[in-house]
């Protein structure tokens, strides 16, 4: 296994190319079938993806499994070096990111920007594994007569991640520094709708040094994906992405033997309490509702007001939601830009069509919105339901798209029983200046992620991501200390010296 020594290159363009990165090299991707890559604002041509041959992800898994053994024997202070160095260089990218991402998503710049420092987070906590690998540990002396215990912390081997479209930057840096740092080695499948971001990052990953074959890029579709699933000599699993593939993801890769966290769809509410201030709470509100046009897993959609403070808070959201500004996220004024595809945008406007066959009412109608500038591209305006009911697929479906859906509840306890109607269990967030209201809420609501007084309740990098019900399947979450587990064994070691005396 060799190490690279390179020079951080100059500002790079946004790729026009799709390569794999395998054993150290970029290699033209080999396949059959394959998609462009479209800017969603324009839909022009940005790239191609070919999805790469069995054979290639035969390559990639050998030539990370030959790695792996003198990887996990390289220790844990000179890995965290090459996690640094990626940092760095990742730090040095940021904008190249943030221009690719948008490009090929269709988020607004700062949306793009604040993704990639939220990536960079977890490489951060990452580096602090050689402690936190410590702390995972635990030794216990003379647990019987001249006996002693330890439980001493092992990497498995290959691990794989599939990543989604809404989070390209971010997403992979979930798990990419945390795999290696703990010992690993990697192989990354990234979205093939948004396959430009990761290009750059493993350009920064590249630039670092990594060991050839510690770190591996491939592009697929759906057969890579099995591929993946399916190979005895890949350790464990990591996905995020819709509730079916998420279950499709956890039932094969754990019936080959695997570690899974799949991390699923969602259907989160935020509840709006009398007591809330609401010219803190409706801007937040706003921003979780239709940041990243609604496409993320944890945007509130829902929206649940309390009693009294029901009016008040229509008023002010439908304020807000008229000034809201909708085009491509390459202007700084933006807002609000396309949905990933023209398809998707079709969905969310049938969904909505369906939630006013049912009952609901049309406050805000963003459907028929055509951008002057951008006549091809796939936007939907800024849309507002009201008087919509649990029993409406509009309150049980995630929608991924710009749409909120207003509910009013008699009290708290209503309120939850509405939050916990779903399969999903995700995220919820509680608007309150009442501190027993946030603590029977926390209790209460059956969800991974609560935020009172934040309406995208993200953790840190040092804490796990939650999920729960049909929004996560598996044991050990993304993040923090339960990464350090997922990509780790505990070995227990029972010494026995007999004394001379």
């Amino acid at each position: 296994m060799t190490s690279k020594q390179e020079q951080s290159p100059a500002a790079t363009a946004v790729p026009d190319t799709v390569r794999n990165y395998v054993g150290g090299e970029w290699v033209a991707v080999e396949g059959d079938d394959g998609q462009p890559v479209r800017n969603p604002a324009t839909n022009e041509t940005l790239a191609e993806t070919t999805f790469s041959h069995q054979t290639t992800v035969e390559e990639a898994v050998q030539t990370a499994s030959e790695a792996f053994e003198e990887w996990r024997a390289t220790s844990p202070v000179e890995r965290v070096q090459y996690v640094f160095d990626l940092k760095r260089e990742l730090e040095d990218r940021q904008e190249d990111i943030a221009q690719a991402l948008t490009r090929e998503h269709g988020k607004t710049l700062g949306e793009a920007r604040g993704e990639i420092r939220r990536g960079i987070e977890n490489v951060e906590v990452a580096a602090g594994i050689p402690n936190m690998l410590r702390e995972g540990s635990g030794n216990v002396e003379g647990v019987a007569r001249n006996m002693d215990e330890h439980a001493i912390r092992q990497p498995l081997g290959v691990f794989s991640a599939i990543t989604p479209f809404n989070f390209p930057a971010m997403i992979p840096l979930w798990f990419l520094p945390y795999a290696v740092a703990t010992g690993n080695t990697f192989i990354l499948k990234p979205s093939e709708k948004v396959p430009l971001s990761s290009q750059l990052i493993f350009k920064a990953v590249d630039a670092a040094g990594f060991p050839d074959g510690v770190v591996n890029l491939v592009n697929g579709g759906a057969d890579t994906v099995n591929a993946l699933l399916e190979h005895e000599d890949i350790a464990g699993v990591s996905f995020v992405g819709s509730t079916p593939v998420a279950q499709h993801i956890y039932e094969t890769a754990a019936k080959h033997g695997k570690r899974v966290q799949a991390q699923g769809g969602a259907k989160n509410y935020a509840v709006v309490t009398p007591d809330a201030k609401l010219e803190e709470a409706v801007p937040n509100i706003i921003g979780s509702v239709y940041g990243n046009a609604g496409q993320r897993c944890l945007a509130n959609d829902v929206v649940v007001g309390v009693g009294n403070v029901y009016d008040d808070l229509r008023e002010e959201i439908i304020g807000d939601v008229d000034d809201l500004t909708v085009g491509s996220g390459l202007k700084e004024d933006t807002d609000i830009g396309p949905l990933i595809t023209g398809e998707s945008a079709e969905r969310v406007t049938q969904m909505v069509e369906a939630a006013v066959e049912e009952g609901a009412d049309l406050v805000v109608d963003g459907r028929d919105f055509e951008h002057p500038d951008y006549p091809d591209g796939n936007f939907l305006g800024p849309t507002l339901l009201e008087n919509v009911t649990t029993d409406m697929d509009i309150t049980q479906t995630e929608i991924f798209g710009p749409v909120m859906a207003m509910a009013q509840a008699e009290d708290l306890d209503e309120a939850i029983e509405m939050v916990n109607s779903t399969e999903y269990g995700n995220a919820s967030s509680l608007y309150t200046e009442n501190g027993a209201e946030a603590r029977k809420y926390r209790y209460e609501v059956d969800a991974g992620n609560i935020g009172i007084n934040i309406g995208v309740c993200a953790p840190m990098g040092f804490f796990h991501f939650g999920g729960r019900k049909g929004s996560f399947f598996g044991d050990l979450h993304a993040q923090g200390e339960d990464a350090v587990s997922f990509y780790t064994d505990k070995t227990i070691e029972i010494q026995r010296w007999y004394s001379n005396n």
